[in-house]
């Protein structure tokens, strides 16, 4: 899964980029508590372990995929 792919899917759960440095976006949610970060190095596909650790962060379940 490449990073665009994680950035739709947490915009859709109503996720907004609120800041980026150094190739690393950082996105807020309106309700949810604390920002998740997703690194962004052009079209490459994400580690499993990240791309587990970036939907924890935004609190998305798997099975909502």
């Amino acid at each position: 899964m490449t990073a665009k792919e994680i950035i739709k899917i947490i915009e859709k759960d109503g996720w907004y980029r609120v800041r980026s440095k150094s190739g690393h976006l950082q996105f807020k949610h309106p309700v949810k508590k604390g920002k998740v970060t997703v690194p962004f190095h052009g079209n490459h596909d994400l580690r499993k372990k990240v791309v587990k650790s970036i939907l924890k962060q935004a609190q998305i379940n798997l099975g909502q995929l």
